[in-house]
């Protein structure tokens, strides 16, 4: 089996360099190809990449974009994977044959990706290293295959993104509607995962993460290109991309501390079911509920919880004394909501059970039972 690893580069040769070493030291020979596509850079790194005779290389005579650029990668790649890697990552020890694991650890699992030191969407780890030698020391021993350390998670972030080549086939090429970067790997988890096919995060790999290199180049910003972009994702799909990035770990913490193992959990407003699906990473053999009024926000997670599209209302669906912990998004909400809904829901909750409300600046209420005189004090957020 083969991996096409697509790299692009827009200047940054050093980082380069140090990227695309690491992949040669760390990575089996015969398991891979290098694929590096030049977005026009002036820095020396197109004299040092035709020297190279163990890569593919694209010369751009402009800056393409990295979706582009990706997309020129995948139509000469000739690997039975395709991994989308950062040129200002670098890679250690075991790397890709733990990716390579998770990712035919099953069929329905479409894509996979590695924590790091630098990264938003919860794939960090707490590491501390002062320098790249002592960083390649602590991945060599970190780097330990163990599926207990998967977790599936609604996406993935692409700066070290593995993708089945079926996979690619059936969803197709990164949108270049997100040209020059970012959000496209929002979009691409999405596909993926309304092709039916789960994304795995590998907490078993590490590797090292500069971060952002290429884009503090660009005139106008990060933070403008990506506000462009996820409105353009909202475009795209008629929904925001913050449905599916928000994982609330604060209240997975306090489901967690419960001695029980089977747990129901109801979550109302659940959006696209981050912080559910976080719960059962968490404790397993919990049976998940939710409710949530955007059904663009569903998708492909009936395999984890089972979410019904509508108001909180739906709740007299369910048996009363049902739920051990009932979650309500509270966001934007004024007083006389968390006292009407109380009085919906705490019919459903059993007498040991409890109300988590979920409100803004990541913080929660919990009350813990249906007598509770948290009313009549009132609360502030």
């Amino acid at each position: 089996m083969k991996t096409s690893i697509i790299i692009l580069t827009y200047d940054n040769l050093f980082y380069s360099k140090l990227c695309i070493d690491s992949i040669r030291k760390n990575t089996r020979v015969g398991t891979y190809e290098i694929i590096v596509v030049d977005n026009n850079s002036t820095d020396g790194t197109v004299e040092w990449l035709k020297k190279q005779k163990d890569i593919k290389v694209i010369f751009n005579k402009e800056n393409m974009g990295f979706p582009k650029g990706c997309n020129q990668g995948i139509n000469i790649s000739k690997g039975d994977n395709i991994l989308f890697l950062n040129n200002d990552v670098v890679v250690t020890h075991n790397w890709l044959d733990n990716l390579i694991k998770a990712l035919y650890s099953s069929k329905n699992i479409g894509a996979v990706g590695a924590v790091t030191n630098k990264c938003s969407n919860y794939q960090t780890i707490d590491v501390t290293y002062n320098s790249l030698e002592e960083m390649s020391d602590f991945a060599s021993k970190y780097n330990v295959s163990d599926i207990r350390k998967w977790e599936e998670r609604l996406r993935l972030i692409g700066y070290c993104f593995l993708v089945k080549r079926e996979v690619v086939e059936r969803v197709g090429e990164l949108d270049e509607v997100f040209t020059p970067g970012n959000c496209e790997d929002n979009d691409y988890s999405l596909r993926i995962r309304r092709e039916g096919y789960r994304l795995i995060l590998c907490k078993d790999t590490f590797i090292h993460h500069f971060g952002s290199v290429s884009f503090k180049k660009y005139p106008q910003g990060l933070k403008e290109i990506l506000d462009i972009n996820n409105s353009k994702f909202k475009k795209k799909w008629g929904i925001d991309v913050s449905y599916f990035k928000m994982i609330r770990k604060d209240i997975t913490a306090i489901i967690k501390k419960s001695k029980k193992i089977h747990l129901n959990i109801l979550h109302i407003g659940c959006g696209a079911g981050g912080t559910l699906l976080d719960i059962k990473n968490e404790k397993p053999k919990c049976n998940l509920y939710g409710i949530e009024e955007n059904e663009r926000a569903v998708v492909n997670t009936d395999h984890f919880a089972k979410i019904h599209i509508g108001k909180e209302g739906m709740i007299k669906r369910y048996p009363k004394s049902f739920f051990d912990y009932i979650i309500v998004n509270s966001y934007n909400k004024n007083i006389d909501y968390f006292s009407s809904i109380f009085k919906i829901i705490s019919v459903h909750l059993k007498d040991s059970g409890a109300v988590i409300f979920e409100l803004p600046k990541k913080e929660v209420k919990l009350i813990k039972n249906r007598k509770n005189d948290f009313f009549e004090k009132g609360i502030s957020k």
